[in-house]
């Protein structure tokens, strides 16, 4: 079926809907068109299939009814907005992807457990932006040595020698954002009051 087929099939199908709601709110033609402004001859034309739906008429309809548009033109259900994506587990790190398209900029959440690995500086292209959710994250980044909190963030470029991991004997959560190409992430923070 092509979309101009599925586009008829739907309208086609306005017709009998509203005849429907309207009966079973126990309303007349008459009553409808005291409610809405809009004829009875167009309301029955509406309801016949005689005439083609239009926004300006099935709005007032739906005000008038107390239901959603949707259920006027039978919209498909929404489908389940949860992301279901499968967890990657590399070198004690467990990383759930947050974003869908190949290439570009690739978002993480990251779980690493402690002891999964010994620093071991590495470089290669791209930038990075590292957000703690919740433990504390040592962040080695060429001759930097520094740990991070939850609620705190750092951004680099990944051509330096750099290392991360959980900064004691416990879990690290946190965000990755990485840019291959070297895409910077913009963050907006108020200076700290002194």
């Amino acid at each position: 079926m092509t979309e101009d087929e599925r586009i008829a099939s739907v309208l086609d199908e306005v017709g009998p809907r509203l005849r429907r709601i309207r009966r079973e709110r126990g309303a007349t033609l008459a009553e409808l068109s005291a409610s809405t402004g809009i004829s009875v001859s167009t309301l029955s034309r509406l309801e016949s299939g005689g005439r083609r739906p239009s926004l300006e008429l099935l709005l007032p309809i739906a005000r008038a009814h107390q239901v959603p548009l949707d259920e006027l033109v039978g919209a498909p259900p929404v489908g389940d907005p949860r992301v279901r994506s499968r967890p990657i587990v590399r070198h004690g790190r467990t990383l759930y992807p947050l974003t869908r398209q190949p290439g570009g900029l690739q978002a993480y959440k990251v779980v690493q457990e402690p002891g999964a690995e010994s620093p071991d500086p590495r470089v290669h292209e791209g930038y990075e932006w590292l957000y703690v959710l919740s433990g504390r994250l040592r962040l080695i980044l060429g001759d930097h040595d520094v740990v991070l909190a939850a609620g705190e963030a750092a951004e680099f470029d990944t051509r330096v020698p750099h290392w991360f991991g959980p900064a004691d004997g416990r879990p690290v959560e946190f965000l990755s954002l990485f840019g291959p190409q070297g895409e910077r992430m913009h963050v907006r923070a108020r200076p700290k009051k002194s």
